[in-house]
Formats: structure tokens, sequence, C-alpha cells
């Protein structure tokens, strides 16, 4: 059996995602703040297994007793391949880092860098041991690679995962069965977060005219495009282990 943990996928990336792994027949393990219960249907229909967690990633101190229900659900002696998907993020607060309070802050921080972290730790915890091939993708943000006016603290979030990616390969290089890691920035997709960005007041986000202009030109990823591309990345034979990589070295 291969098993995929994915974060954030009741919606969005996370959900096109999640629906790719499940047609491609691996165990999906779906944590999020909602169920979806459009995914559980699809794979009673596909005869896949899926398996949904609801949690609050802003909650990062139960995370470990959360990676330890996660890891209830596999089947490690028969487990031919177990992999992370860190998705789940938050963009707020979109406005100036000097008119951002420190719960606003604070939340951002926990659920798009303390979260990721903490689930790898776990993950890597659990399956330290286990012979089996090991991946993680923690979705980044081109944000996190230029200062974006508004931005401050999701860019600074993503940065740090980058870097947390980076290093996650670094200790794990020489490990008799090491996990391997990478960051990717999926682009501009056609989610609820860009609808999120185009009804932001230009006084807190300086370039929402541009990302209007996205919409109304077509130039936003679907879903489903990215969510192929993470198939692959799982799937290749080769991965850039240690990378800051994002969607367009894969785009045709």
């Amino acid at each position: 059996m291969k098993y995929i943990i994915i974060t954030g996928a009741s919606r969005g990336l996370g959900k096109a995602t999640a629906e790719l792994f499940l047609e491609h027949g691996y165990h999906v393990i779906s944590v999020a703040r909602s169920e979806n219960e459009g995914l559980a249907a699809k794979a009673s229909e596909k005869g896949a297994y899926f398996t949904n967690l609801q949690y609050d990633l802003s909650d990062t101190d139960g995370i470990a007793g959360l990676m330890n229900d996660v890891f209830q659900k596999i089947n490690t002696g028969q487990a031919e391949e177990i992999h992370l998907i860190n998705n789940a993020g938050i963009l707020d607060p979109i406005k100036p880092v000097e008119r951002s309070s420190a719960r606003e802050i604070k939340l951002n921080i926990n659920v798009n860098l303390i979260a990721p972290m903490v689930m790898v730790s776990e993950f890597m915890k659990h399956a330290a041991d286990l012979p089996t091939e090991k991946r993680i993708i923690n979705i980044s943000s081109g944000a996190g690679r230029h200062p974006v006016y508004g931005w401050g603290c999701y860019g600074s979030s993503k940065a740090g995962l980058d870097l947390f990616s980076q290093t996650v390969s670094a200790e794990q290089r020489g490990k008799k069965f090491p996990v391997k890691s990478v960051s990717f920035a999926p682009g501009i997709i056609d989610t609820d977060m860009q609808k999120q960005i185009r009804a932001t007041d230009k006084e807190d986000f300086a370039d929402v005219e541009r990302f209007k202009e996205y919409k109304e030109e077509e130039q936003l990823l679907p879903p489903e495009k990215v969510a192929g591309i993470l198939v692959e990345l799982i799937e290749n034979e080769s991965f850039p282990d240690g990378r800051a990589t994002s969607v367009n070295e894969f785009l045709n």
C-alpha cells in the first residue's frame, strides 16, 4: 500500500491533489479543519482508501498527537511508500506589518511555518526506521523569495519553509532510511485564496489590480494542473531533494 498525508485537502489545490492521488491508488490521509464529503464519495466509487482527520493546524501543541493518530491509520509493515504534502496555509493578515496585530502574526506563522515544521518532525520520528520511500513536499510560494507589499507574514513564513525544507534534506543525507524533502512554489492558482486577494483593498495590498488582471486574462493555473505536477514529483524516480523549486520548472 502507498500512503500520502495531505494537509488542507478539503479544498483548492489540496482537494485536487487528494483526488488525483486517489486515482493513482494511494491511501490518502486528509488533515483539514473541515471534511470534504466529495473526497470520501470519490474514494468509495473507486474502491480507494481515504481517511479524513479533522484538525485545526493553528493548534501546534496538538500536532504530535495528531501524527500519532495518522500513523495508527498506516500499516507500516506493509507500506511501500509513505509521503507527506504540507499544503495547508493562510494568507491573512494582508496588510502592512505595522497594522498587523500580534494575534494575526502568530496565527499566520503557526499555520504556515510552525505546523509544517512539527508535522515533518513527527513524520520523521514515526518513519525513521521504515525501509520505504519517504518524500515530503512543503508547499511554498514565490512570495517567500521576493518581498510583496502587504504580505510580510505570509512571505516570511514561506521563506522560512524554504530554508527548513533544505535543512531537513541536509540532516537526512547519510541516514540508513532517509526522508527526502523539497519546497515547491505552486504559482498563481485559481482557488479561493485568489478570490480573497482580489477582494483586498489597495491600501492593504498594492498589487491587487495586477491580480485582478491575472483572472481577467485567464493566467491562473487550474488546481488540477498543479496537482498533476505534485503527483509527478512523488512518483518519478528523480526527486529534487533539498531544493526550493517552483511550478515553472515543470510546466510545458
